[in-house]
C-alpha cells in the first residue's frame, strides 16, 4: 500500500489547504470553541474539508481520521491497516496570535507506525515531508540539515510557545549538559526542528493528540530520531490509534 502512495501528490493537497487558509488568515476570521474549549476558525474548517475530500478521490479505500471529524469507534477503527490521521491546522492557537507557526498535518499511518508524513508551514513556506525508506525532506534538503558536535558542553532544547508545562520545564533543567539554549516554538514544527538538527531535544510533558504528532513523527524517524515515550528508558516509541488518541508524555531525541 505504502508504495503506492506519491508523497508529492500528498505535499500538493498540503499546498492547497495552505493556499486557503493563508487566505483567511490576512483578514480578520471568525473563532468558535469547541467542547474541550479548544478554539475552532473558519480556516480549520476549510483546510480540513480540502484534504478530506483530495484525499477520498485519491485513495478511496484508505480510512481517515481528522481532529475535525467524527471519531471512528475503536471497535472499527481498531483493524484498520492503514489510515490517514489529519490535522488541518495545528496550532489554531498561534494562526489566532498571527506569528507564523502553524502548520498542516498529513500522514499516513500502517498499524500504529507512521510511515508518511507531510508538514507545511504555509505563513513561513516550510515544507517537510518524509515517506518510510526515502529519507525525510525540508524545502527538498535532505534531513537532517546539521548535528550537534559537543552535546555534553551544550544541548539546543526546543519547547512549546503555548503549552510549556512544569514538568517539561523541570525535565530541560535537569538534562545533563554544561550549557542549555532554549528556544520555543509552536504546532509540530517543534518535532521538525529536531528532524532537522536544529534542536537536539524536544520533550512534551503535557497532554497532545495522536494528530498533533503523527505527520512530524513519521519526519522525524526518518531522519534519523525518535519520538520516545516519556519514562526512565526511553525505549518505546509512540504509538498510534489507541484506544485513547492522548498522546503519553514523550521525548524527541
Amino acid at each position: 500500500m505504502l508504495k503506492e502512495i506519491n508523497l508529492e501528490d500528498i505535499v500538493a493537497i498540503a499546498q492547497k489547504a495552505g493556499d486557503a487558509i493563508m487566505q483567511i488568515y490576512t483578514k480578520d476570521f471568525t473563532i468558535e470553541y469547541k467542547d474541550d474549549k479548544s478554539p475552532l476558525t473558519e480556516a480549520d474548517t476549510k483546510s480540513n474539508e480540502i484534504i478530506c475530500n483530495a484525499l477520498e478521490k485519491l485513495y478511496p479505500n484508505i480510512p481517515i481520521m481528522s481532529e475535525e471529524n467524527k471519531q471512528t469507534e475503536y471497535e472499527v477503527r481498531k483493524n484498520w491497516d492503514y489510515y490517514w490521521c489529519i490535522d488541518p491546522i495545528d496550532g489554531t492557537k498561534e494562526f489566532i496570535k498571527k506569528n507564523d507557526e502553524f502548520t498542516v498535518n498529513i500522514a499516513l499511518i500502517h498499524k500504529d507506525t507512521p510511515v508518511l508524513g507531510v508538514v507545511y508551514a504555509p505563513a513561513i513556506a516550510e515544507m517537510y515531508k518524509a515517506k518510510k525508506g526515502d529519507g525525510a525532506f525540508k524545502n527538498n534538503q535532505k534531513l537532517p540539515l546539521q548535528t550537534n558536535p559537543n552535546p555534553k558542553e551544550k544541548l539546543f532544547v526546543v519547547a512549546s510557545k503555548s503549552h510549556l508545562s512544569l514538568e517539561t520545564q523541570e525535565f530541560i533543567d535537569n538534562l545533563e549538559t554544561k550549557e542549555i539554549e532554549q528556544v520555543s516554538k509552536g504546532s509540530s514544527l517543534k518535532l521538525c526542528m529536531v528532524a532537522e538538527g536544529e534542536a537536539d531535544i524536544y520533550p512534551r510533558l503535557a497532554p497532545t493528540m495522536e494528530w498533533d504528532t503523527a505527520a512530524a513523527d513519521a519526519i522525524v524517524r526518518e531522519s534519523g530520531k525518535m519520538t520516545y515515550q516519556y519514562n526512565l528508558t526511553l525505549e518505546d516509541s509512540l504509538c498510534y490509534n489507541k484506544e485513547n488518541l492522548l498522546n503519553p508524555w514523550f521525548v524527541v531525541r
